[in-house]
């Protein structure tokens, strides 16, 4: 009995021996494993680099079905090293997953467009290059005009005969780079032309809004009320071509401010006849009584052919260079005898002259507006009247006396009017002062020249009217629309 205890005994001790040993010789040779970093920090160790990126895939269809991609990228930074061990420990996947989401975000393959606009850059992410060029061919339609682009592009502009326009050249004002990338899915990023196209015009957070229309309401009325300028109603308007179009009660329209992103310029060359006004000259005589007035002269509207360079960017004119004028017909003023007592720096309220010289345009109309130097949104106090080229002439609207002539940062060379009548204009911008403060200057009188001085992105006379006021001593109190002093030019 004793010999077969002692029998099973060594039996054991010898299967325990054995288990022990080949035990030990397992330990004795090294595994596979994975070790995974993110940014050189050690995150833990897997068995399967394979597993982790199904399982990161398994976790993250939102985004292949959001992105429209094959597969979700790890993060960046992140780093799989493959390592030989004896330890056996090893992290789950899942484990490791969540340790990543809680650090970095994951990616996805796609292109970063970079934009610089003045002195920033602007950073835009698609998974696709052809997303970008079109959505940029979308904003260029938006700001030049679906019919000018399409024409311009197949080359189908007909030819100016007499009067037209012909663009020379549309392009995207800022510098671009692209490269491809891994990109981070907590990135706004663009699959479609359309939501990039809207980015481009309006910025990251458009406001946008409706506005129903009220009897007697114009468009005119609503942009001033919005703070918003003609040219955004018209982008959000399409049906509309004119602030002179007209609406109807119960009438709906967007309202929404562009905030552009990237700068579309389009340079064009135009011929077109332009109506010139006569003006009315007055003749004073003292010895008639107050009052009395007597035509001398009838007047006769003139027409000129004008040609002109024109520079716009993102619907804002920047510059006008007159090339050419041709008279089509003479203009002939009208000459007006007016018998007063009154002294001659007492204006008149009515049959303003006109502030430049013929061949004129309107650059900038008078209201809200993205400012052209900052793009930040503005309350434009003035008219700006642009083509009649540098150094071209500027007149006092009507009698007055010199209040101010000197140099403002953003005014450049001004002068300012009093017309004793309870209005004010101030001219701004001017390469050459000709006035002196106190002086008096007649209806029509030559004061400055044209110039570019202060904030001006060319050539211009900004003028501004105040009634009842005196300019820029209490912010826009008492700021009118010029165009409202010259009711038979615009048609008001």
């Amino acid at each position: 009995m004793k010999k077969n205890i002692m029998i099973i005994g060594i039996v054991l001790l010898s299967a325990i021996i054995f288990f022990l040993a080949f035990n030990y010789k397992q330990q004795q040779d090294p595994g596979t494993y994975y070790k995974v970093y993110l940014k050189d920090e050690e995150i833990g160790v897997i068995a399967s680099k394979e597993e982790l990126e199904n399982y990161i895939n398994t976790q993250n269809k939102e985004y292949m079905k959001k992105y429209q991609v094959a597969s979700v990228n790890v993060p960046q930074g992140l780093q799989i090293k493959k390592i030989t061990t004896y330890s056996n420990k090893v992290d789950s996947v899942e484990d490791i997953y969540q340790k990543l989401i809680n650090k970095e975000s994951f990616t996805i393959p796609g292109y970063q467009f970079t934009l610089r606009k003045d002195d920033r850059l602007i950073q835009i992410y698609v998974t696709d290059t052809d997303i970008f060029d079109e959505a940029v061919r979308m904003t260029m339609r938006t700001f030049v005009g679906t019919e000018d682009y399409t024409t311009y592009t197949e080359t189908t502009q007909p030819e100016i005969s007499t009067t037209g326009k012909i663009i020379e050249d549309i392009y995207v004002e800022d510098s671009i780079t692209k490269k491809s990338m891994n990109i981070p899915v907590t990135e706004t990023i663009y699959t479609n032309i359309e939501d990039l196209s809207q980015y481009l015009v309006f910025g990251a957070n458009p406001t946008k809004e409706t506005h129903i229309v009220k009897i007697g309401e114009t468009i005119t009325n609503i942009i001033n009320q919005h703070k918003i300028s003609v040219e955004e109603f018209l982008i959000s308007n399409t049906q509309f071509t004119s602030e002179r179009n007209l609406l109807f009660p119960g009438q709906e329209v967007v309202i929404e401010m562009t905030n552009p992103q990237i700068s579309i310029a389009y340079e064009a060359y135009v011929v077109e006849d332009q109506e010139t006004r006569y003006q009315t000259n007055y003749e004073y005589d003292d010895t008639t009584d107050k009052g009395v007035e007597r035509t001398i002269q009838q007047g006769e509207n003139g027409l000129e052919r004008v040609s002109q360079r024109i520079k716009t960017v993102n619907g804002t004119v920047e510059y006008v260079i007159p090339i050419q004028k041709e008279e089509l017909k003479p203009v002939v003023n009208e000459v007006v005898l007016r018998g007063t007592k009154d002294p001659y720096d007492v204006g008149s309220t009515s049959n303003w002259y006109w502030p430049t010289s013929n061949g004129w345009m309107v650059s900038s109309r008078f209201g809200y507006r993205p400012n052209p130097w900052t793009g930040q949104r503005e309350y434009h106090t003035g008219l700006d009247l642009a083509g009649t080229g540098c150094g071209s002439n500027i007149y006092a609207v009507t009698n007055g006396r010199v209040v101010e002539a000197g140099y403002r940062n953003a005014n450049g060379n001004y002068v300012c009017i009093n017309h004793n009548n309870g209005y004010y204009t101030c001219y701004n911008h001017m390469s050459k002062i000709l006035v002196d403060v106190n002086e008096v200057v007649s209806r029509g009188e030559r004061i400055g020249l044209v110039g570019d001085t202060g904030a001006a992105t060319g050539c211009h006379l900004h003028l501004e009217v105040w009634k009842g006021v005196y300019p820029w001593r209490n912010g826009y109190a008492g700021l009118i629309d010029p165009r409202l002093m010259y009711p038979q030019v615009f048609g008001l």
